[in-house]
């Protein structure tokens, strides 16, 4: 395997990994009170913490994806 082709695959996942990140927080903003609803059914939770949850799910998403993507794909990209 080449540098080019882990390259190449790293950006695929970060573009990947982007766009689930874009859509789970536009789930979670554009369907707020459904996902509240049924997710407070689900786990017996208050509609505070699972906000709460949502936010740091997307927040840890979010830097695994800058820590796991993101910056070897960039330090693979200033190497070739």
């Amino acid at each position: 395997m080449t540098i080019e082709m882990v390259t190449t695959a790293l950006g695929w996942c970060l573009a990947i990994n982007a766009i689930l990140l874009g859509f789970a927080a536009l789930v979670v903003m554009g369907f707020r009170s459904l996902v509240l609803h049924i997710h407070g059914k689900l786990f017996g939770l208050s509609d505070d913490d699972l906000v709460k949850a949502y936010f740091n799910y997307l927040a840890n998403y979010k830097i695994a994806i800058i820590v796991f993507n993101l910056v070897p794909y960039l330090v693979l990209k200033l190497m070739t």
